[in-house]
């Protein structure tokens, strides 16, 4: 049977959530958190999500392979449609929760330490073997229906409903509905061909579930959202 949790991710337990998940084809999200991995920890950016009530159900640090999970994959994430940074302006991406959050029996959004000017992929990508293997036993497809997402400042191809109905992995800028732009020109073959036997052990986090590097918080507005269940 499948876990719900990632085995060996560090839990952050959001206290809210997206919903119900609705049913259809199982997808996954990859968003860039436009912060640098080098100066910011997956704990300090889990922690900033939390409390800005816009949880994604992984964040992931490709340079050193910590991960935190911070919903479980039963249920539907926040992040669709939300300000995708972690320092923001409220101008810049104005919020409001999109109905795409809760699209597909699985909807699983990856929050990746990094920005859209430089594509995730050219990073080590440590853990991305144990992610790919928890997706895979969710029987997720490793395809990409709308290809490579658009690289940064690149004007971005029309968000496809009949590809986002297909399922598989998408880049946020690819998402219906949403006004997101990472996580830019990512190497998609390079994301998700990866064998699932090259799994390892995730490192244990050092010191505290949210510690690290501190960030500034940003204005919160009130969207709707769901107490948060198992």
């Amino acid at each position: 049977m499948a876990d719900a949790w990632m085995p060996g991710a560090r839990c952050i337990r959001a206290q809210i959530d997206g919903g119900q998940l609705g049913g259809g084809a199982p997808r996954v999200v990859w968003l860039t958190l436009g912060a640098d991995p080098r100066a910011v920890s997956v704990w300090s950016a889990a922690q900033r999500l939390v409390q800005e009530n816009r949880p994604t159900h992984l964040v992931w640090d490709p340079l050193t392979g910590d991960i935190a999970q911070l919903l479980p994959i039963v249920r539907a994430g926040c992040a669709l449609g939300m300000p995708e940074y972690l320092d923001y302006e409220p101008d810049r991406l104005p919020p409001r929760s999109a109905g795409v959050n809760r699209e597909g029996r699985l909807c699983v959004q990856i929050g990746v330490l990094g920005t859209p000017r430089e594509p995730f992929t050219s990073f080590q990508m440590i853990g991305l073997a144990s992610i790919l293997n928890w997706l895979d036993s969710w029987q997720i497809p490793r395809r990409w229906p709308a290809g490579q997402p658009a690289p940064y400042r690149q004007l971005a191809r029309p968000r496809s409903r009949a590809l986002w109905a297909r399922g598989g992995h998408f880049g946020a800028s690819q998402v219906p509905e949403c006004d997101n732009i990472g996580p830019g020109g990512i190497d998609i073959d390079h994301l998700t061909q990866l064998d699932a036997d090259l799994a390892r052990q995730l490192p244990d986090p050092a010191g505290p579930a949210l510690d690290g590097s501190p960030i500034r918080l940003g204005p919160r507005s009130a969207h709707e959202l769901r107490p948060a269940a198992v």
